[in-house]
């Protein structure tokens, strides 16, 4: 056995995606990161071990324009590129060859943390074990993160938290149980099949559970070729404690499983005498233990009423997503849901100790009631949180200060500046050049025109239509058929909030003469002039005889939706009915508009980075197309970034839950060129190939003085037209 110390400027324990994110995020900003995961692989529940889906804000595409940015952003990207099967072998090793990237990342795998050394003035280090190595090793930063997901570093430290339930009182949240308790949600473990393709037999284990002697064939859904998170509700253990009696929970999950593939192979009900399993987990994927506390703590209120904190960081926007202690024995439906309009955030308070300086914690484990924590426990939002608190981790060492101590802007300025997504704030960054400089375009998308019908949708609901009114929307047109002489009601509604895509205030109604017949254009007569650009969404309201034409293709700036009632399984207590892409989701109703500054060249200088009230890029007319920025005085240029458009509104997912047309986004430019502008002449300083990434840094060979940029696009990835989120510039270092 060997006993070693070593020293990092930050120390993150827990390799889930949340502790993976929190140390890329800190490595990039040039800290020396020690990440110590107890398990052989990264991607903690999302990992090979467990197989859980990494959900997020989408929700399964409930939400627009949600999908994670930033590190998390980048992993989503290129997993659909190297893995568009869901693989979770390829899953893993994604993650792996990004942590990998860093060499500011010393990655110690199969260590389990158990010791930790705390004082009044906080961590001075942790202790762990390498399983296999016989390495005894402690670490000693200024800085510790908690991304074990059970808080146990935390714990060990000293650090406040709870665990439970709070009871409804002490926040004033609806969902909240009336008095406190220690209910806490349960552990599942997953399984695969596959077919055979010849005769299976099965002959269960002494320990399976015959199934027909519970609720579970009246109250779950068992099919045959169902796999992974489709069983999602082989839930147990949210009455026992989920740490400590985790081989109890494990063994009773097994018996279940192995119980319901008797169910399917014995009992004659199902069509699978060639199915067989092929992976059963061992390691049971805890949704739920102890909640640090920090200065605030996030309440149901917070994510329903979208609580614009202004020291916000992160995203989530999953439903609060609660189920029954009683797990897959449960009478009741597996899970209840509560949806909030869009997406909501979170705040930097949530993620430092109350009480232990030098501690920050990410993923589901941060400061949140156990009802708020029904929403920001997903993967996807436990990532983008490690982003920040990785982030936050690297300038508490640059500058010597404690977590609480930060100055909160300059850590959203460092995120926005790293592509890390925060929900309506602008990157205001003193060292990019181009604040400075004017933004014209070859040419630019200035009127919405789809008019290339692939298909009917009648109106037996009503339909939605997102479009930007920048800074009006007029001259509406839609391209539709009637059967019979009949009237067209349409409603122009306000969202209100800028990351919302609901009707919420409604602004006018029209309601129009329509003649039978098939493709006709009519003039809807709406004209929105908000004080700011804005979103604008039009509800087409429900009438069978007319049937609106359908394109089959996405157009940049509009989302299109039917309107379906909630499901009743989702037990919500909302009267409402809710918007879905379904069926619609890269198509678009055909639409022509009047002319819009939407995609101005300009709003590829404006500092946000993702919709918010508008789609804020730059969209060409055609391709080729060329951006060009011009400086009134000349300035000296070391490195150009270029973010382009990977479409937030795509749900993509890590392992098999569905599967997308293509393998790269097509709205990411493809091939383009980097061009100064030196002595009248335009000269090429980087280029890229076959891009497939949102962001892209060229750092120049040897500076340029100049007083012109110019991004030539020369192919995109599928898209008609060119699209930039962003370009800054910035003088050489040093």
């Amino acid at each position: 056995m060997r006993q070693e110390t070593v020293s990092h400027d930050v120390t993150v324990v827990g390799g889930g995606l949340a502790g993976v994110c929190a140390a890329i995020a800190a490595a990039r900003l040039g800290r020396t990161v020690a990440l110590v995961n107890n398990r052989p692989v990264l991607g903690g529940n999302s990992s090979s071990e467990v197989r859980v889906w990494v959900c997020g804000a989408t929700g399964h595409g409930k939400n627009h324009h949600a999908r994670e940015g930033g590190i998390m952003g980048e992993l989503f990207v290129e997993n659909q590129y190297r893995n568009p099967h869901g693989n979770p072998y390829f899953w893993d090793t994604t993650v792996l060859d990004f942590v990998r990237a860093e060499p500011n990342i010393s990655l110690y795998l199969n260590t389990d943390v158990r010791l930790v050394s705390a004082a009044d003035d906080g961590i001075e280090a942790v202790t762990g074990w390498m399983m296999g190595s016989e390495r005894l090793i402690r670490f000693e930063s200024p800085v510790f993160l908690d991304c074990t997901g059970d808080g146990l570093v935390g714990h060990l430290a000293g650090a406040s938290y709870r665990i439970g339930r709070e009871g409804r009182d002490e926040y004033g949240e609806p969902w909240a149980p009336e008095q406190p308790d220690d209910i806490t949600l349960g552990s599942t473990l997953l399984f695969y099949t596959r077919d055979a393709g010849e005769p299976v037999r099965y002959v269960p284990p002494s320990f399976a559970k015959d199934i027909t002697k519970t609720s579970i064939p009246e109250r779950r859904i068992i099919k045959a070729g169902d796999n992974g998170c489709a069983y999602w509700w082989i839930e147990f253990g949210g009455e026992l404690d989920t740490v400590h009696d985790n081989d109890r929970i494990r063994d009773e999950l097994w018996s279940v499983i192995y119980g319901i593939w008797d169910h399917i192979k014995n009992s004659g009900s199902f069509d699978a005498d060639t199915m067989t399993l092929e992976w059963v987990g061992a390691l049971p994927g805890k949704r739920e233990y102890r909640r640090l506390l920090g200065d605030y703590v996030l309440t149901q209120h917070d994510v329903l009423g979208q609580t614009p904190f202004e020291d916000r960081v992160a995203f989530g926007g999953w439903s609060i997503d609660l189920h029954p202690p009683q797990g897959m024995y449960a009478t009741e439906a597996g899970s209840k849901h509560f949806y909030a309009d869009g997406i909501y955030h979170i705040p930097y308070r949530s993620l430092y100790s109350v009480n232990v300086p030098n501690l920050l914690m990410a993923g589901r484990n941060i400061s949140a009631s156990h009802v708020a924590f029904g929403s920001t426990r997903v993967m996807a939002t436990c990532a983008t949180i490690g982003q920040a608190a990785g982030t936050a981790a690297a300038l508490s060492v640059e500058y010597g200060a404690r977590p609480r101590e930060l100055d909160v802007g300059e850590l959203q300025r460092t995120l926005l500046r790293q592509d890390a997504s925060i929900v309506g704030l602008r990157l205001d960054d003193r060292d990019d050049l181009c604040g400075t400089a004017a933004a014209t375009a070859s040419g630019t998308l200035t009127r919405l025109v789809v008019d290339t019908p692939a298909a009917a949708w009648r109106l037996d609901a009503d339909a939605g239509i997102v479009l930007p009114a920048d800074p009006a929307l007029t001259e509406v047109e839609l391209l539709l058929d009637a059967t019979e002489d009949t009237t067209l009601t349409v409603e122009l509604h306000d969202p209100v909030v800028g990351q919302n895509y609901v009707p919420r205030e409604l602004v006018s109604t029209v309601v129009l003469d329509v003649a039978a017949g098939e493709k006709q254009w009519i003039g809807l007569g709406l004209a929105f002039e908000p004080e700011t650009p804005r979103n604008a969404f039009l509800v087409v309201k429900a009438n069978p005889a007319i049937s609106l034409r359908v394109a089959d293709r996405p157009a940049p700036g509009v989302l299109c939706f039917t309107r379906v009632p909630l499901r009743p399984q989702d037990e919500s207590p909302q009267p409402l009915c809710e918007w879905t892409d379904a069926g619609l989701l890269r198509r678009t109703f055909c639409l022509r508009t009047g002319e819009t500054a939407a995609f101005a060249a300009a709003k590829a200088l404006d500092g946000y980075q993702r919709p918010y009230a508008g789609p804020h890029m730059w969209v060409s007319d055609t391709v080729p197309a060329a951006l060009e920025l011009r400086w009134p005085e000349p300035v000296t240029i070391g490195r150009v970034e270029v973010i382009a458009d990977d479409d937030v509104n795509e749900d993509l997912i890590n392992l098999h839950h569905h599967r997308t047309p293509f393998e790269v986004i097509p709205s990411l430019v493809r091939d383009y060129r980097v061009e100064a502008l030196i002595g009248g002449d335009w000269r090429q300083v980087g280029e890229v190939s076959a891009n497939r990434r949102r962001r892209n840094a060229h750092s120049l060979a040897e500076p340029v003085t100049t007083d012109g940029l110019r991004i030539r696009v020369e192919s995109t990835n599928g898209a008609p037209s060119a699209h930039l989120v962003a370009v800054r510039a910035y003088a050489p270092e040093g």
